[in-house]
């Protein structure tokens, strides 16, 4: 499995595996891209009903394991900050109000991937560092299926790759190498967090997103 959703996500993730003739108790492993709230929100449940591992890249562990602050999760003072300020706009108040009363999620991470490892799984999935959205962002390649699963390196929408969202990526310039990296790959199927599955010209799509963000950045 890769990536967990957001906190309360298990019953819906039961239920997909479910009509697959699977259940939670036939995870060994999750994979995380990186530990924002919304990939990570229900590892605990998943790690109560199934005994699953936790890997991933070295880099995020501090921070999935709680020794390390949420790279983008803003600290008390700064809520504090932002609900004061009166050119904050109320919609995303109320969306850091939300967020901020939720607790951390704090799990143990068994394993640390390294970039371009092949994990033993689907054939072969080879680790791909792709930091950018986050310090230890990782992205999945299925060698056999040519699938990459890129987490929030990239996203998509109707079958249309895109960029990673500059509001939520703290560095794009390494997100754009990020890309690039991706794009020299050979890819039949692209797999992103957010909008789904690219399927149609997905090699071209890649190199078309990493021109633009390489001349973006340039």
């Amino acid at each position: 499995m890769v990536d967990a959703g957001v906190p309360g996500m298990e019953d819906a993730i039961n239920a997909e595996l479910a009509a697959h003739g699977l259940s939670l108790q036939d995870i060994k492993q999750v994979i995380v891209t990186h530990h924002d709230l919304d990939h990570i929100g229900s590892l605990p449940a998943i790690i109560a009903a199934s005994g699953a591992q936790i890997w991933a890249l070295e880099r995020e562990i501090p921070m999935i394991e709680g020794d390390e602050w949420p790279q983008k999760r803003p600290k008390p003072e700064q809520v504090e900050q932002m609900m004061a300020d009166p050119t904050v706009p109320q919609p995303r108040k109320e969306m850091i109000r939300r967020m901020s009363a939720l607790p951390p999620v704090q799990v143990k991470v068994n394993r640390a991937l390294r970039d371009g490892e092949v994990l033993p799984l689907a054939g072969g999935v080879r680790v791909v560092a792709t930091p950018g959205h986050t310090f230890g962002h990782a992205s999945l390649y299925l060698e056999r299926s040519k699938t990459l699963i890129t987490g929030d390196a990239l996203v998509s929408e109707q079958g249309q790759l895109g960029a990673p969202r500059a509001q939520v990526t703290p560095d794009m310039t390494a997100a754009s190498e990020s890309v690039s990296k991706m794009a020299a790959l050979d890819v039949n199927t692209i797999v992103t967090y957010h909008g789904g599955v690219v399927s149609e010209g997905a090699n071209k799509q890649l190199s078309r997103v990493a021109g633009e963000m390489t001349g973006a950045n340039g």
